[in-house]
């Protein structure tokens, strides 16, 4: 149920703020006053495109939010996905928003945050039904015809379509992959050669990230070896004297030194201090002098041992360069070629495997097809009845439809073994025949309202009728009034309406009002009640509150309500 619809800046109406209640709510104004932007207000919230130049004049942007309560199960709906986890578990409303800047952008809301028009169009159609003027008009396409059919036709009906689509889709995908093993069987062995040589390439080189660094190193350290020796030579010579007894060179002149200061030991504090960090020295630099001899003893310069660093160098190079620029990327190609070896290698067993899956999904498919032809055929004639039932109580009294079921012409489709046509015969006599080409427009939205509301489908959806009463009037126009209120009676109902049979059948009257103040042209929204109540519908009636007759005969029709 909508329970809270407010407005900004929408074309005529700068502010508004519309508290509807249960039942049947109305909507009425003078022609040009701004009905329709509630109506496409509304479109909005379900995620609808927004007109162009629909931001009031002079106004930045336009706003629209409305506060439904949260039907049970919703956010157990597995098509809402992620769009369900943003709202609360304990939320027991929603709020939707749209809003559209004068340059024609739109942003939309659901909870106060970020969503997108397709989110709207989501949740929307889940809480709100909307009948245009001319919506009658899917009355004709075979796929609408199809859910007021099911609908009728009751939840575990339903719930079998369910189970049906999933099947459905689960067996053409069977049937895709299938088709796909097959398309490939032909470059099957040249894939696998393909992979396998690649593989081999990889495997024969056989290096990793930490072997290459190595091996730059060592390439490194090869190229300047000649360099290295003199500088470590020179280091060496001047911390010995090159000399191994060490009795000359830095550590010489170290240990002199550090005897030197010994001699005095125990005099002086400070002096004893320097004497302990000279022998430090003294015996950091030997240790040097003996890691400079280790270094030079194992320092290579084999000319050889540098070709072949840089042949296994450039081998890894050129496989890098074939795939991916790094080791990193030749060993993940590596992975994915033994992976395409092992699913090529195993699509013999994958199609039988897939062929077995597709004969059980066809059985169960056929089956589900089956209980829903039946539960289809089986409701048939209950459903003509009901519908002729509630077009005799619309002023359509002998007028009767007739379902009509054939065969999907791809044997089966999304929503099963066949298609559904619904044909009116307006007059008794006259042959059945399409929805759109059997009756005029009024009939027609009649026939709307006869099929709307019919088994539980939808019933948590609030139903919004925009001028579906056009072209009506009188006796037929009271009926149709009743026929809205009773709808009203399972679920919330708004309707923008002209007719004062209808309006006088409101549990909740808005009218809208047009003035033009410094120029400018606004609308305003509000509630009538009591004696404003009695002259709306004087004026609907062509007349005015001061007019005797007039005044009496709204009267008469609010209490006939």
């Amino acid at each position: 149920m909508l329970r809270e619809l407010r407005i900004e800046n929408l074309l005529l109406i700068e502010r508004a703020e519309l508290r509807l209640g249960e039942g049947l709510n109305v909507i009425t104004g003078e022609t040009g006053a701004g009905k329709t932007v509630l109506a496409h207000s509304l479109d909005l919230l379900m995620g609808g495109r927004a007109r162009p130049q629909i931001v009031r004049p002079g106004a930045s942007e336009a706003w629209v939010e409305g506060t439904f309560d949260l039907p049970e199960g919703l956010l157990a709906d597995p098509d809402l996905g992620d769009l369900a986890e943003r709202i609360s578990a304990d939320a027991t409303d929603l709020v939707l928003g749209r809003r559209v800047s004068s340059s024609g952008r739109t942003s939309a809301f659901v909870g106060g945050r970020s969503a997108t028009a397709a989110d709207l169009k989501m949740l929307g159609s889940r809480l709100l039904a909307f009948y245009g003027q001319h919506e009658h008009r899917r009355l004709t396409i075979a796929s609408a015809q199809m859910e007021i059919l099911d609908g009728f036709a009751g939840p575990r009906h339903l719930e079998t379509r369910n189970r049906y689509r999933d099947a459905y889709r689960e067996q053409a995908r069977i049937v895709a992959e299938l088709e796909e093993l097959h398309e490939r069987d032909g470059s099957r062995e040249r894939d696998l050669d393909l992979y396998r040589f690649e593989l081999g390439e990889i495997e024969a080189v056989a290096t990793t990230p930490a072997e290459v660094a190595g091996l730059v190193a060592d390439r490194d350290r090869l190229r300047h070896a000649e360099g290295l020796r003199d500088a470590a030579l020179t280091a060496l010579e001047v911390t010995t004297g090159g000399e191994d007894d060490g009795t000359s060179g830095g550590a010489a002149a170290l240990g002199a030194a550090s005897e030197s200061l010994r001699s005095q030991a125990g005099l002086d504090a400070g002096l004893d201090e320097m004497a302990a960090r000279l022998t430090g020295l003294a015996l950091e630099l030997e240790d040097l002098s003996s890691d400079l001899r280790g270094y030079l003893d194992g320092l290579d310069s084999d000319p050889g041992r540098l070709v072949g660093v840089e042949e296994r160098l450039d081998a890894i190079d050129r496989l890098s360069r074939k795939h991916g620029g790094s080791v990193e990327a030749v060993l993940e190609h590596a992975e994915r070629c033994r992976a395409e070896i092992a699913r090529l290698e195993g699509s013999g067993e994958r199609t039988a495997d897939l062929e077995s899956a597709l004969a059980d999904a066809t059985v169960l498919r056929d089956e589900l097809a089956a209980g829903l032809t039946d539960g289809r055929s089986g409701i048939t004639s209950k459903f003509e009845k009901r519908v002729a039932e509630v077009l005799d109580r619309l002023a359509m009294s002998g007028a009767s439809i007739e379902v009509v079921l054939r065969p999907h012409p791809d044997s089966f489709g999304p929503n099963g073994a066949e298609s559904v046509e619904l044909r009116l015969a307006p007059n008794p006599g006259i042959e059945a025949a399409p929805l759109g080409d059997a009756a005029s427009g009024g009939e027609l939205s009649r026939v709307m309202l006869a099929l709307t509301g019919l088994g539980d489908r939808g019933a948590g959806q609030t139903l919004v009728f925009d001028e579906i009463d056009a072209g009506i009037g009188g006796k037929t126009a009271r009926v149709v009034g009743e026929r809205l209120r009773d709808l009203g009676t399972s679920r919330q109902v708004i309707c923008i309406t002209h007719l004062a049979q209808v309006a006088s059948l409101a549990s909740v009257h808005f009218r809208i009002a047009k003035s033009i103040e410094s120029g400018a042209t606004r609308a305003e929204v509000e509630r009538v009640e009591d004696d404003d109540l009695i002259e709306e519908i004087c004026r609907m009636l062509g007349a005015t509150s001061s007019d005797e007759a007039a005044s009496r005969h709204a009267r008469e029709l609010l209490a006939a309500a």
